[in-house]
């Protein structure tokens, strides 16, 4: 049988302050009304039932993400005892679906992209589980056709042609200089990294097993016990053990053979408030509005963020990102949109509950 899981961990600082450890990105209703999270999980309707759709989140946030996705069987809510990266919360739903389904197939993906159009995705991922179950012995990941050369992506350098669209990987290069991703983009041989995967659960416990073998244990013992309600307290103290490390370090750049699948469409990784600019069309005088209830006067180029009524006023500014919450409001230049992460460090230190 073929399963998705949607990782939906973290808590986007980089959004803040609407994006909070208690009210994470991914739930965050400030595109076109939907959250993240609800559109993840709408584009893989069709292609899968609820009950073959899993998310994996913080415990903490489980209630949230129930509410959020009610078609969701309880079951198929996976809440991770504590943040241990990428590499531990597939492994660990990995481990999870191999008790239910041992021969199945499982794709990953996560829930802070913007993926259009939706039929296109849907065309690919069914490609990629094709070429998962043919190429059994592969670890397949999807590769986004770059658009510019983006210097803030991963790159996958593409190998030998398998079928039409997927091909081998030759090598995952990290985060290129302009220079370099010129290149890249020019040569038409590579893709940008999307963090998004597809396996037989078999195999990738193999490879687990293979090039991680003392995560690989922990997460069997974690997964062996996870659903029994008197061994909560053995379960987080032997996951928290657990080394963090990114799926891609741990697995996907060791792995015996990968292979990928290009998908065609526009995608944006929703990581900081400049972000918005790629998918909501500006006002006449560049404005990008994400929220319901602005009134301008000669403001240009500017990010209004809200996810409330409550009136936005801005009057002669120009290139800035203005995000209100119900207790805190975020002022900044848009040049300095990355520097929010130092804010919400200070933020932490001088009063915790604006960070939670």
């Amino acid at each position: 049988m073929r399963h998705a899981v949607i990782m939906a961990g973290g808590s986007g600082t980089r959004l803040w302050p609407l994006s909070r450890r208690k009210h994470p990105k991914q739930l965050l209703r400030v595109f076109e009304g939907k959250s993240l999270l609800r559109r993840s999980m709408e584009r893989l309707l069709g292609l899968l039932a609820p009950g073959q759709i899993y998310v994996i989140t913080g415990q903490d946030h489980l209630p949230m993400i129930a509410e959020e996705l009610p078609e969701l069987p309880a079951e198929n809510l996976i809440g991770e005892p504590c943040p241990r990266d990428t590499a531990n919360a597939v492994g660990l739903a990995a481990h999870l679906l191999a008790l239910r389904d041992p021969e199945g197939t499982m794709a990953v993906f996560t829930a802070d992209h913007i993926i259009t159009p939706v039929e296109m995705f849907q065309d690919t991922v069914r490609r990629g589980f094709e070429a998962a179950e043919k190429y059994s012995d592969a670890l397949i990941t999807f590769g986004i056709k770059p658009t510019e050369p983006h210097t803030g992506y991963g790159y996958i350098h593409r190998g030998e042609k398998l079928a039409d669209n997927v091909y081998e990987v030759r090598q995952f290069k990290e985060k290129p200089d302009i220079e370099t991703a010129g290149r890249y983009l020019h040569s038409g041989e590579y893709y940008w990294n999307s963090g998004m995967f597809v396996w037989r659960i078999s195999t990738v416990l193999d490879q687990l097993a293979r090039h991680q073998p003392e995560l690989n244990a922990g997460l069997h013992e974690v997964a062996a016990d996870f659903a029994d309600p008197a061994k909560s307290e053995a379960v987080f103290e032997r996951f928290s053990r657990q080394r963090k490390i990114s799926v891609d370090y741990a697995l996907m750049e060791k792995a015996d053979r990968v292979a990928v699948v290009e998908m065609p469409c526009h995608w944006l990784d929703v990581g900081s408030w400049t972000s918005l600019t790629e998918i909501i069309m500006p006002d006449k005088g560049g404005n990008t509005l994400a929220a319901p209830n602005v009134q301008l006067l000669d403001a240009k180029n500017n990010i209004l963020v809200s996810e409330t009524d409550h009136l936005l006023a801005a009057i002669g500014v120009e290139d800035l990102i203005i995000v209100h919450s119900a207790d805190a409001t975020l002022i900044c230049r848009r040049q300095d949109a990355q520097r929010i992460k130092e804010m919400v460090v200070q933020v932490k230190e001088d009063n915790e509950g604006l960070y939670l």
